[in-house]
């Protein structure tokens, strides 16, 4: 096994898989080619061997968020993202949390007797419990406010209630798990405008910061255009990007380049 760690690796993620040490993997942060919504220069991959391949190189109690949406065809969506979905609980992750990253600036679509889609799933799959967890706080509306008691879900395995806490009401509460983002316009974000479909750096920043702690490894199986590398190594996190693509490899390593921290190797998987 070779220690990849700050490295963009040219191959197919399946063949680089193999050579990644079982269990060396704290986060996995990615989207896959999906439907065909985007050309990624026609690669395609198997979501079942990808998932099973991400299981023995995840540690216990990694994470693996999987960001994916639907096609539209012949007047019905795809359903892809709940097979994938279905397809890595039957391997043996947890589907810890299913969340949505709404888009604030949507492309304006042709109106077809449907809704603007707005939004992607952003599956969160755990290998057994979750074993790391730095929740994000957002402030609390009403926060100071003197109340009888505020209500809180008690989710048990037996009887589910509502209980009494909190007064006053705190000044943070738990964020809830749709994540909004401005697509494309950030500066951080327009360095990927050679690759079809990056998602926003503020997206995998928070998810980084919420799974993962300092010193720890992140991979991306399907790195693009490198924003999963770029924000781990800001972050103080080692990372692997892998990509098949020897343009988005280019792009993903000049991007990386300019963020300072870790020096990163251009050497390419052979």
């Amino acid at each position: 096994m070779h220690d990849y760690r700050n490295r963009i690796i040219q191959g197919d993620c399946l063949d680089v898989l193999k050579l990644i040490t079982t269990g060396s993997v704290d986060l996995v942060v990615t989207s896959p080619p999906y439907d065909n919504l985007r050309s990624y220069n026609g690669y395609q991959f198997d979501v079942v061997q990808t998932a099973q391949a991400l299981y023995r190189v995840v540690k216990d109690g990694g994470v693996v968020v999987w960001v994916v949406g639907d096609a539209t065809l012949n007047g019905s969506e795809t359903g892809s993202s709940f097979r994938q979905a279905l397809a890595f609980m039957a391997i043996g992750w947890n589907l810890h949390d299913t969340m949505i990253f709404q888009k604030v600036n949507p492309i304006p679509q042709i109106y077809r007797k449907r809704y603007q889609n707005v939004f992607e799933y952003m599956f969160v799959f755990s290998k057994g419990r979750v074993a790391t967890h730095h929740p994000i706080l957002v402030d609390s509306l009403h926060a100071g406010l003197e109340l009888n008691g505020t209500s809180y879900k008690n989710y048990s395995k037996h009887e589910q209630k509502r209980e009494k806490r909190a007064n006053p009401v705190k000044a943070t509460k738990l964020k809830g798990n749709i994540w909004q983002y401005v697509v494309g316009k950030r500066k951080e974000d327009q360095e990927a405008k050679g690759h079809p479909a990056p998602f926003p750096c503020q997206l995998v920043r928070d998810h980084i910061l919420s799974w993962s702690n300092e010193g720890d490894t992140v991979l991306d199986p399907f790195c693009g255009s490198g924003t999963t590398c770029k924000v781990a190594k800001e972050l103080g996190r080692f990372y692997i990007g892998i990509e098949i693509s020897d343009e988005y490899c280019q792009l993903a390593e000049g991007r990386v380049r300019q963020t300072s921290l870790f020096e990163v190797s251009s050497d390419s998987f052979p």
